[in-house]
């Protein structure tokens, strides 16, 4: 087991620790193998691996799992340990909003927060951009990465490094599954072994759609749909577009994504679809 990363509680400490170029993995904790294979795709991008744990309490709206989300700090250093992560900055809240977590200054994602997530929680983008740009800020990072499980976020995230010249690399890493196709998320902890059974059908209908892409987007949004219907699973949304998020094309690379509650979990999930022309006729 490689040594324990150093831990930094402020940015003073964090500046201390930093030598050269910096490759950042930013998290909420509760660390899983998909956040290790974050680190281990970024560890060769830097000089300095650099990893946040620090639960964002402005990216939960009233009502949502704040309080409860898991928080295992010990586990989560072993994790770190063995990517082989240099620095772990793990800071209070007060560090991260000095003026409280109403800041007046925050970060609006534009119109494509407002669809798909962000119609659902109409708060979430927001509060995680302005924390993404809060750490980006304080680690200085050269390249930053982030999983395409949460797709919608790492579109917003490289759209916000971009728009306002931030100097970081977003790099995405594709998605980690567990054996049976169900996505890597710290909230899979929270499905019973009847609903951890039933949330494999959401890799299921990511399939189904798939192999609907020649069909067209509309056949693979339908194909995704009766797939979690057949399942008793009522998403919140079953979405093809583009794949920075735009409309979906007639045919070429496109993006399937969606998302549903089985039992208290809200789990999403997405991949690429290619998309053929629908024949005329049809």
């Amino acid at each position: 087991m490689s040594a324990r990363p150093q831990v930094a509680r402020t940015p003073q400490e964090l500046r201390e620790l930093c030598e050269g170029t910096v490759a950042f993995v930013p998290t909420m904790g509760a660390l899983h193998d998909g956040h290790v294979r974050l680190m281990e795709h970024a560890r060769p991008l830097g000089r300095t691996l650099v990893v946040s744990i620090f639960v964002n309490p402005t990216q939960f709206a009233e009502g949502e799992d704040f309080g409860q989300y898991p928080r295992t700090w010990e586990a989560d250093l072993e994790r770190c340990a063995e990517a082989e992560v240099d620095v772990v900055f793990a800071p209070e809240v007060a560090t991260m909003y000095p003026h409280g977590t109403g800041d007046q200054v925050t970060v609006d994602p534009g119109p494509l927060g407002t669809i798909l997530e962000g119609a659902a929680r109409p708060t979430h983008f927001r509060g995680v951009l302005t924390v993404v740009a809060k750490l980006f800020g304080l680690v200085r990072p050269d390249v930053a990465v982030f999983g395409e499980k949460d797709y919608q976020q790492l579109t917003l995230i490289r759209l916000m490094a971009d728009a306002l010249c931030l100097g970081v690399e977003v790099v995405g890493c594709p998605t980690v599954r567990e054996a049976d196709g169900l996505a890597m998320s710290s909230r899979n902890r929270y499905l019973n072994d009847e609903e951890r059974q039933l949330a494999v059908t959401i890799s299921q209908a990511l399939a189904a759609g798939v192999a609907a892409g020649p069909q067209g987007a509309q056949v693979v949004r339908e194909a995704a749909a009766d797939c979690l219907a057949r399942a008793g699973i009522s998403p919140d949304y079953v979405a093809v577009t583009s794949p920075d998020l735009g409309e979906a094309p007639q045919s070429g690379e496109g993006r399937l994504l969606l998302a549903a509650r089985v039992g208290q979990p809200r789990l999403l999930d997405n991949c690429a679809v290619t998309l053929g022309a629908v024949p005329e006729g049809n």
